[in-house]
């Protein structure tokens, strides 16, 4: 039997479960990702910083396994591949990077974030679009706008009396 209780960090959520601490990344009330999901990778970033710049890795790049993703439904899977296409690599990874801010702790938040606004993205539903006629004042308005139109026209032709 497994006991465990959520403890919040920082837009964490931190699972303990049995002496062990499942780390969690909260979407919305009903989405979270695990860390085992998510792999993070820090490189030195462009910009500013003076010295600091050269020698530490601030820049943050979350690499997320969408295609083996086991927290979100499959339809959200499709819709953020079919919006995010240019973001997904060749072996189905969405990869996202930030390096905004010089402190990598804040890039990583900043990572984390864009994630939460893809996937709330693709939990909106579309509104479908309802077929609608013109109305017969519109019409008419199409008409007389076409006979003005042809009138104005009319009167620029050259007429050659004898």
């Amino acid at each position: 039997m497994y006991f465990y209780f959520p403890v919040y960090c920082s837009l964490r959520l931190y699972l303990i479960i049995q002496n062990s601490i499942l780390s969690m990344i909260p979407i919305n009330s009903s989405i979270t990702l695990t860390d085992a999901e998510i792999e993070l990778t820090f490189s030195r970033s462009q910009g500013p910083g003076g010295q600091n710049v050269n020698k530490v890795n601030s820049k943050v790049t979350i690499h997320w396994d969408l295609k083996y993703s086991t927290s979100i439904a499959a339809f959200i899977k499709r819709r953020i591949q079919s919006k995010q296409n240019n973001r997904i690599n060749n072996d189905g990874k969405l990869v996202l990077s930030s390096q905004q801010h010089r402190e990598q702790h804040r890039n990583r938040e900043d990572c984390f974030q864009k994630l939460r606004v893809i996937i709330i993205d693709a939990l909106k539903q579309r509104k479908t679009r309802r077929i609608s006629r013109p109305t017969r004042a519109s019409k008419q308005r199409r008409l007389d706008n076409k006979k003005k139109h042809s009138h104005r026209k009319s009167l620029r032709q050259q007429r050659f009396t004898d």
